[in-house]
């Protein structure tokens, strides 16, 4: 399979097209402030793929990247040799038998991997190994809101989180009578981190979030997955009060050192080396690119990228590096990608799985498919400012 940058112009149809139609008219209709009906976008769609041509929406976005282009051909073949390990190793209910396999978190981050390489839900090659992936999350919610069918250890808000993302990016690129099914859990789930953020907790902890619904204090990494999921779900039209993600903004700043540009676990200086990434991504998805101290974040991260080789959460690490420097634009992205794509490349094993032995190929492999496609732009939540320059 041969990718390009996303919003490309191209000729026939592919799942990658609708993908890309489907979630640029939902992104339009954000930025211009409108609201369009989902019978609107899918008129669209169907125009766009029975006229010849590129699609209505297709367009070039930004310039060249010469990293990319550089590593393309190697970029492409790991990404399809990873996809068809996850794919391989998935069960009838869109499990793995791999360390936390049965977890929504790791579901979806298998799911998120194939969107980020532009498959769809029930479309295409992969459409049955989403449409599995995404109706193990569906059917896993409590009463209470809660995302979860065991498995997720003591980390059940962090997996609530990444399920409640993944069904965030799935909505709108769905059939109708999945839609109708998603609609109501994905609305569930976003209150339940609503409500968790709410809880009282002291001034250090105030906006964030952490293992449980009820936790009355906060940590960085579990608070980035859920201002994530709650950025995606207030474009897709969520009723998301702006305080809830003001409040978020302002704990993940309690976090950051501005001089060093670090930041860190519970305070600005704990576990920098792999959550500074994070940091730089919630503030750059909430609207503070531009921000003098995220640049010294990237090169904090730069400077300290050999750290996470190794480390018990270096996929995670890595993860959020590439998807900061990324957003950072220009030496940033450049430079870390170089950095990357020759670390990481190598290091995929003959079954096309990344592995570093703690959490599973599962995790290890859908999180460098999640790092790799950065450029490919289909995530939604990831869309950057345009401004970023491309150049060195």
């Amino acid at each position: 399979m041969t990718f390009s940058p996303p919003l490309v112009p191209i000729g026939l149809p592919t799942a990658g097209t609708y993908r890309r139609v489907v979630r640029l008219s939902n992104f339009c209709v954000i930025i211009l402030g409108t609201i369009m009906s989902r019978l609107t976008i899918l008129a669209l769609t169907a125009l766009t793929l029975i006229l010849p041509g590129p699609p209505i929406f297709a367009q070039s976005v930004g310039t060249p990247q010469p990293v990319f282009e550089k590593y393309q051909p190697q970029i492409e073949d790991a990404v399809d040799r990873a996809l068809a390990y996850l794919a391989a190793n998935q069960s009838e209910d869109g499990t793995s038998n791999d360390s936390y396999g049965r977890s929504v978190g790791v579901v979806s981050l298998v799911g998120m991997s194939f969107l980020s390489a532009g498959h769809l839900p029930g479309i295409g090659e992969y459409g049955a190994t989403l449409q599995r992936c995404l109706s193990y999350v569906l059917d896993s919610q409590r009463s209470s809101g809660l995302l979860d069918k065991g498995d997720s250890g003591h980390g059940l808000m962090y997996a609530h989180t990444i399920a409640t993302l993944f069904l965030s990016e799935c909505s709108g690129m769905v059939d109708p009578a999945l839609q109708d099914r998603l609609d109501p859990v994905l609305a569930n789930a976003t209150r339940l981190i609503l409500e968790a953020q709410a809880v009282t907790k002291n001034d250090n902890h105030q906006g964030g979030w952490r293992y449980n619904a009820d936790s009355r204090d906060s940590d960085l990494s579990c608070s980035g997955w859920a201002l994530m999921a709650l950025r995606s779900a207030k474009l897709n039209g969520a009723p998301v009060p702006d305080e809830a993600i003001e409040s978020a903004v302002k704990y993940v700043l309690r976090n950051h050192d501005p001089i060093e540009g670090r930041f860190g676990y519970t305070d600005p200086w704990g576990h920098s080396e792999t959550l500074t990434g994070c940091g730089v991504l919630c503030l750059e998805l909430s609207g503070k690119h531009g921000m003098e101290s995220l640049f010294r974040a990237g090169d904090y991260i730069f400077a300290n990228r050999q750290q996470i080789v190794g480390n018990a959460h270096e996929y995670y690490a890595n993860y959020y590096n590439a998807q900061a420097c990324f957003q950072l634009g220009g030496r940033y992205w450049t430079q870390y990608a170089e950095w990357m794509y020759g670390e990481y490349l190598a290091k995929q094993q003959s079954n096309g799985s990344w592995s570093n032995g703690r959490n599973g190929g599962t995790y290890g492999t859908s999180m460098m498919v999640l790092s790799f496609t950065v450029p490919y732009r289909q995530l939604p939540i990831y869309q950057r400012d345009e401004t970023v320059d491309e150049n060195p």
